[in-house]
């Protein structure tokens, strides 16, 4: 487990003050003993929450694609965002994952196999988490550019995912803008990847939390540019805004790649020309676009419906 001993000294003490006395209240003691992980998640969803307020606030008055009269929708995006990143669906992750992971564990010891671990694919990994750390993140985001591009291929999918796309007001909080179906389809190919090399539960919520500051980022409303050969090395705002550019007629959706370019480039959907281009979905409904939360909710379950 790689150190994080502020956090864990934190989380120690937020859920001997509020976690734990709340579940003796509510009689749900038998939890107590992933607490901890509970609270630890969450203080890593504030933490990153306040740090891409503090990066791309700033930037975003400073150097903004666009200007708008009204921010209303964004405040949508905000309320997604604290859902994503502190709400439930944080808690429900780390929860999730560890009784996967308990389970695959227990299954495969009981049949004689040794649980699937990156290291014993890979023994020089051993004694060097760091690495380890940074392979996870590689290996999750070439599992998501994969994700993101079916996600385009199949109009089922894209019924839900064009929530996502909707928005005509991208900033940093649009990149936890989804449907909630989408979401638990993403959290669950995040999570087969994750016990497939063994990903340790604490590690996995902080991995994708990591991750999606990247995305915060690359969505923020920034005319922004990391120059020919930082393009190439991160994910942009000017290169993730391509991929919501409002498409012409016939064109196909490029820049899939959440955080390194690199997958792009691989398999030919990379497009570094285009510039600042207006974003949404004309053909999504308007209240996907503009709605509250429910009908834009609501909306995608309809959009599901009529797609198939």
């Amino acid at each position: 487990m790689l150190p994080a001993h502020p956090f864990n000294d934190l989380a120690g003490w937020v859920e001997q003050v509020a976690v734990l006395p709340l579940l003796y209240r509510f009689g749900l003691m038998q939890w107590s003993e992933l607490s901890f992980g509970w609270t630890l998640v969450a203080i890593y969803g504030v933490t990153q929450m306040l740090l891409a307020y503090a990066v791309c606030v700033p930037l975003e008055r400073a150097m903004p694609i666009e200007r708008w009269d009204s921010r209303r929708v964004v405040l949508v995006d905000v309320f997604y965002t604290f859902l994503a990143r502190v709400g439930v669906l944080p808690v429900m992750t780390f929860v999730l994952f560890y009784a996967a992971q308990v389970r695959l564990d227990g299954f495969l010891a009981d049949h004689g196999y040794v649980p699937p671990m990156l290291e014993t694919i890979f023994p020089p990994l051993f004694g060097h988490p760091v690495i380890t750390f940074a392979l996870y993140a590689l290996i999750l985001d070439f599992a998501d550019y994969w994700r993101h591009r079916l996600s385009h291929r199949f109009r089922v999918w894209y019924a839900l995912h064009a929530v996502h796309h909707a928005q005509r007001q991208m900033t940093f909080w649009s990149d936890d803008r989804n449907h909630v179906l989408d979401e638990m389809i993403g959290f669950l190919w995040f999570m087969a990847v994750g016990l497939l090399i063994g990903i340790p539960p604490l590690q996995f919520p902080l991995l994708v939390l990591i991750l999606r500051f990247v995305e915060s980022f690359s969505h923020a409303n920034i005319r922004l540019s990391f120059g020919r050969i930082g393009e190439r090395l991160l994910v942009s705002p000017r290169f993730h805004r391509a991929h919501h550019g409002i498409l012409a007629a016939g064109e196909r959706s490029i820049n899939y790649g959440a955080v390194f370019p690199f997958w792009d480039m691989l398999f030919g959907t990379a497009d570094f020309s285009k510039d600042f281009a207006p974003t949404g979905d004309p053909e999504a409904p308007e209240a996907m676009a503009s709605g509250g939360w429910v009908a834009q909710q609501w909306s995608g379950l309809v959009h599901l419906v009529r797609s198939i």
